[in-house]
């Protein structure tokens, strides 16, 4: 019988989280020095001299963060941005409308049928499972496909940091960034934009020309107490005074005026309706050689074996009787979605309506917080966001929605990078934002 995959419920870490908080506030130095992996990059460190008059780039993330969240009032950083740069009017995702595929997408310009990290936990090839919070799976850079920015960069003799981003942590094709960190919440978002801000301080040599930043707080917030919580509105203007931090840091460089700041989300949030109506999957279908993985918005159901004929009967049967949602055999999802092939991808995909569950059992309701993401990726409140600021960008300029996928070639351009042959990305989707 398959094994139950579940999501891990943001509340139970909440009480843990907030009683660290004060700790971590006095005890995490604004420099950050205990830790220093060793260096896996083509580059050794050091720039190619042909790279050091590149441009400057740093690529920041907002997790969660929603296309709509800027016009709370909130974030004058962001609105300051809109003014001297540029602002999509928002981002859309690829699916599904969670964290890892999302964010490698970025990066690599690739739907996740093709780059590889097709959820945030899924099976392998090889009987295995991927799930983001298991370190040695998470490091393993054999299960990443296509050419994350970071190493198309260090391959090209262009030094690469990152302060947290999917997959710089695994050795893909034996490349990491030249700088990169263990992920961990107990180092602060002020330490986070104050370590950047050393890389790019150090000399032209060895000074990073493409870095990665990332910050989840707007995301855990709007999941444990819901997007439109005052707790929510809190880590929006948080992560507005990292940026704020950051743009003054950069701004008092030497060579601040070379550098480039783009910033995004992978997704948004949506909150729960108040009387969420939930699909209880195994009172409707057996689930006998399935593994479910519950993510609250949706479920994606895994055959232990091939059988398209039992993946059409269950999607019928859950279609006649669900109201708030929908089932797809895999072959039948939406075109645009680019669902791949097993075993990554499920052979089941259950999205709910957006504010609504599914749940595989009774015993994961909890996996229903306040908020969450998942949803399906054409729901405006599952959209991102967009900003960019520096010399090789306009001023004032809004754009319309912008593709994920297609931020990659914008970043290529920018740093003035040899295009990578395979990729998703069209490489004149946001040229307009550019001088």
């Amino acid at each position: 019988m398959g094994a139950r995959i579940t999501i891990p419920d943001y509340r139970t870490c909440l009480v843990i989280l907030l009683a660290s908080l004060s700790v971590l506030a006095c005890s995490v130095p604004s420099r950050i020095v205990d830790y220093v992996p060793p260096i896996t990059s083509p580059t050794g460190g050091i720039n190619a001299p042909q790279m050091q008059d590149k441009p400057y780039l740093v690529l920041v993330s907002l997790d969660g963060f929603r296309w709509d969240y800027p016009d709370r009032g909130l974030t004058p950083t962001l609105s300051r941005l809109a003014r001297e740069g540029v602002r999509a009017e928002r981002l859309l995702p690829v699916f599904p409308t969670l964290t890892f595929p999302n964010h490698y997408s970025l990066v690599t310009g690739l739907y996740p049928a093709r780059h590889g990290i097709v959820a945030n936990d899924f099976p392998l090839e090889d009987g295995g499972w991927y799930h983001i919070r298991d370190r040695a799976v998470v490091q393993n850079g054999s299960l990443y496909h296509g050419d994350p920015l970071w190493v198309s960069a260090e391959r090209q003799g262009m030094v690469a940091a990152s302060f947290f981003w999917v997959g710089t942590e695994a050795d893909i094709a034996g490349v990491r960034p030249t700088h990169w960190r263990l992920f961990t919440k107990d180092i602060g978002g002020t330490a986070r934009v104050d370590q950047v801000l050393e890389w790019l301080s150090e000399p032209p040599e060895s000074r990073p020309h493409f870095v990665t930043l990332y910050f989840e707080d707007v995301d855990d917030y709007a999941h444990w107490y819901g997007p439109d919580s005052a707790e929510a509105d809190d880590a929006i203007r948080r992560v507005d005074r990292y940026l704020a931090r950051l743009l003054g840091g950069i701004k008092d460089l030497p060579h601040g005026d070379q550098v480039n700041v783009v910033v995004v989300s992978d997704h948004g949030q949506a909150p729960y309706h108040d009387r969420v109506e939930t699909l209880v999957l195994d009172s409707l279908i057996s689930l006998e050689g399935i593994s479910a993985v519950d993510g609250g918005s949706y479920i994606f159901l895994h055959f232990d074996q091939a059988d398209p004929a039992r993946a059409q009967r269950i999607s019928t049967q859950v279609n006649k009787a669900w109201k708030n949602g929908r089932a797809w055999a895999r072959e039948a999802a939406p075109p645009g979605w680019r669902v791949g092939p097993r075993p990554r991808a499920p052979d089941v995909i259950l999205v709910a309506s957006t504010g609504h569950a599914v749940i595989s059992s009774e015993a994961h309701r909890d996996k229903v917080n306040a908020g969450d993401h998942g949803w399906r990726p054409e729901d405006q409140d599952m959209h991102g966001i967009l900003f960019a600021h520096g010399p090789a960008f306009k001023v004032g300029f809004r754009a319309g929605p912008a593709r994920n996928v297609d931020v990659h070639a914008l970043l290529v351009q920018v740093l003035e990078l040899d295009a990578v042959p395979e990729t998703d990305s069209d490489p004149d989707a946001l040229r307009a934002l550019l001088r």
